[in-house]
């Protein structure tokens, strides 16, 4: 691949632990970088003591790194990675808009998708903001691994291939490495189903079904994201790749993932409300759940994994009842 010019400044809008690893990363990678956070006494943490103690503590940042709560800042940067989480994302694209006037490249990398519209992020924007240049990055990406400086992998899809070698110059490093493609559906759509399915799997660890059921569930969730995906148009190489299986595999594998450790809690027999109000981080399946079902419904596609746990979180059922309800499902062929 050519290469490419990086930007020269970049704002990262959000805050949390991902957006704080993206932004200590392009400030290493020695482009002005400027972190906004809605939270105001992150942003202070950060400037007064290179560190985010609240989402991503015991991790130092680079000194060159800027922080503010003043979203204003945008409007002298020559790129935006954009990392609010989907459910709020809409009302932050508004802001932007009002603020950005020109065209700008923005690079997507919450993964979800609108649960009152049920649009993706990047049609999302779109719809706000329609000046916008969208990418999308996503990928098997954990914050505190990629802060910490360990080997990490993504995708990096952009229909402008010229602009995604210049976001993969602005954001790739030794240990941070993206891959570049054209297909914005697939890579989109992997970040929004592997959050639910990992609630999923976590749900079987936590219930104690054994390594060969969650292992069935992934292999089964991965066939449900397939027809999905395919039913919408994504490319069957991208659902295979980072964005797609990578991602998949590391969010239902770890309980580091805020989704499994999320579904774990469920599968124990916790209540939802009690496990959301122990954390400060959000966990983008939940709302995407619903959100995926309906979506599999407007397009005619069957995803029973999904559909089980959209009941399970908005307590329609219960996991025992779902796990009787999969479990009686008629048999099939797997590839048809």
């Amino acid at each position: 691949m050519e290469s490419a010019q990086p930007f020269t400044s970049v704002a990262v809008i959000g805050g949390g632990a991902w957006g704080t690893a993206l932004a200590n990363l392009c400030a290493t990678n020695r482009i002005a970088t400027t972190l906004w956070s809605r939270e105001a006494h992150v942003a202070c943490a950060i400037t007064e003591s290179n560190e985010n103690s609240e989402f991503l503590a015991g991790v130092k940042l680079s000194s060159a790194l800027r922080a503010t709560a003043d979203l204003s800042m945008a409007a002298s940067c020559e790129a935006i990675l954009f990392v609010v989480p989907a459910q709020f994302a809409r009302a932050i694209f508004d802001e932007l808009r009002q603020i950005v006037q020109a065209p700008i490249p923005v690079a997507l990398c919450s993964k979800g998708i609108e649960r009152e519209t049920g649009l993706l992020m990047t049609e999302a924007l779109t719809e706000v903001w329609p000046q916008a240049l969208p990418a999308v990055l996503s990928g098997p990406s954990f914050a505190l691994d990629v802060a910490r400086g360990m080997p990490t992998a993504v995708t990096l899809a952009c229909a402008d291939q010229t602009l995604g070698r210049r976001w993969i110059a602005t954001i790739g490093a030794p240990h941070f490495r993206p891959y570049l493609s054209d297909d914005l559906i697939g890579a989109e759509l992997g970040g929004a189903v592997k959050n639910v399915l990992a609630i999923a799997a976590g749900a079987v660890e936590g219930k104690g079904l054994g390594e060969s059921a969650r292992a069935a569930l992934i292999a089964r969730g991965f066939a449900e994201f397939q027809r999905l995906g395919l039913a919408l148009g994504a490319d069957a190489q991208t659902m295979a790749g980072l964005s797609g299986l990578g991602d998949l595999i590391l969010t239902a594998s770890s309980p580091q993932s805020r989704n499994m450790s999320l579904g774990l809690e469920l599968g124990k027999g916790r209540p939802l409300a009690e496990i959301l109000a122990e954390r400060n981080s959000v966990s983008e399946g939940v709302a995407s759940a619903e959100a995926v079902t309906n979506l599999a419904a407007r397009a005619g596609v069957e995803m029973p994994v999904c559909a089980a746990v959209a009941a399970l979180v908005s307590g329609a059922k219960t996991i025992d009842d779902l796990i009787a309800d999969l479990l009686a499902r008629p048999f099939k062929s797997e590839t048809k």
